[in-house]
């Protein structure tokens, strides 16, 4: 059973996208039926504060006790900067990075998201995983949320 799952923004602004919510709002039920803690980061909330109100309204929503806040330490950074070296994607992804880098560093047992173009992608996923791996860090769980929780029998 997954216990922490690392969040990134776009999961919450999935919640009131035509195209995510229909499997974004029951993956935010499931949380809080099953009580599984989510991880969210100070570069989540920096991101959330600069989002429309209605998706900072539903952020701070959220119950806390659900909640583990973790810091961009200089261990994230220097981890987040390896990606980039590596090429795994662009300096211009480096908030991406640094989700990645978090949920790794912190043992997320899964990361969920729907950025598909830096995130949730199969190169890039064996890119982080590569760099971890040499690094010494274990592997990532990199997922969407539709694949998080079984919804069949729903």
């Amino acid at each position: 059973m997954i216990r922490r799952i690392y969040i990134d923004t776009s999961v919450f602004g999935g919640y009131f996208d035509k195209e995510f919510e229909k499997v974004t709002k029951p993956f935010f039920d499931k949380i809080l039926e099953k009580k599984i803690r989510i991880i969210i980061s100070e570069i989540l909330e920096l991101e959330i504060y600069r989002a429309p109100e209605y998706i900072q309204d539903f952020f701070e929503s959220f119950p806390s006790e659900l909640i583990d806040r973790v810091e961009l330490t200089n261990e994230a950074r220097e981890l987040a900067e390896k990606y980039i070296i590596a090429k795994v994607v662009r300096k211009t992804s480096l908030a991406d990075c640094q989700h990645i880098a978090l949920a790794t560093i912190n043992k997320a047992d899964v990361l969920v998201s729907w950025n598909f173009k830096h995130i949730v992608n199969l190169e890039r996923i064996r890119g982080y995983n590569s760099i971890n791996f040499r690094e010494g860090y274990p592997m990532i769980e990199i997922r969407t949320p539709k694949e998080i929780f079984n919804y069949e029998n729903d």
